[in-house]
């Protein structure tokens, strides 16, 4: 089989940002075009009955401090923003338009947004953010902020959500390799494997 890899995030994850570093290029090994798709993950912990690492006792700690030994190991920038976690409305809306028209910009604009918060500390739950780093991707700064706040973009937002964690997506990183579900930074590996392979 050869259809797109499904990369489902959020852009406040940690584990989604590290992904997000190298899920083209394994992407690209193995000839597979990889589709972005933000959701909320509100939603899904809601559906899940789980809750954000940071609020749990003891794994809030220890995930702070595998984020930092993951970006040491993988060599990518990164430093915990403030404030952590946020609420990623906008630049997911955003990101969603920006698909409509040109997946291209938009998988270029993704990227950006984990960039921003992730290694340079911007908050990216602002729209001046957002739209900011959507003008710099090429896109319209009014039309964005425009996309942000309308109703039907919000829709759009609730709808991917819903049908992502209709077929089983409940946390970020999570990725859809032919129909079969990977949750998570550290099974990048199986995925690959499942790549090489072509599943077991």
């Amino acid at each position: 089989m050869s259809g797109p890899i499904e990369f489902f995030f959020d852009f406040s994850s940690p584990y989604g940002y590290f992904a997000s570093c190298i899920v083209d290029a394994l992407g690209e090994r193995h000839g597979r075009d990889v589709v972005w798709k933000p959701i909320m993950i509100g939603s899904a912990f809601k559906a899940s009955g789980n809750q954000p690492l940071v609020g749990q006792p003891l794994k809030g700690a220890y995930s702070i401090r595998d984020w930092e030994r993951l970006a040491r190991l993988w060599q990518v920038p990164y430093r915990l923003p403030d404030p952590f976690p946020i609420a990623t409305l906008a630049p997911s809306r955003i990101t969603w338009w920006l698909a409509e028209s040109d997946p291209r910009q938009a998988h270029a604009y993704a990227r950006a947004v984990f960039h921003a918060y992730f290694a340079e500390g911007r908050d990216v739950s602002q729209l001046p953010e957002a739209t900011a780093l959507a003008a710099a991707c090429g896109a319209d700064a009014g039309q964005a902020a425009a996309v942000a706040a309308d109703p039907a973009w919000k829709q759009r937002l609730r709808e991917e959500t819903d049908a992502a964690i209709a077929r089983g997506v409940f946390g970020s990183p999570f990725l859809m390799v032919d129909g079969e579900p990977f949750w998570g930074a550290d099974r990048l590996w199986m995925v690959e494997a499942w790549l090489e392979r072509g599943g077991w």
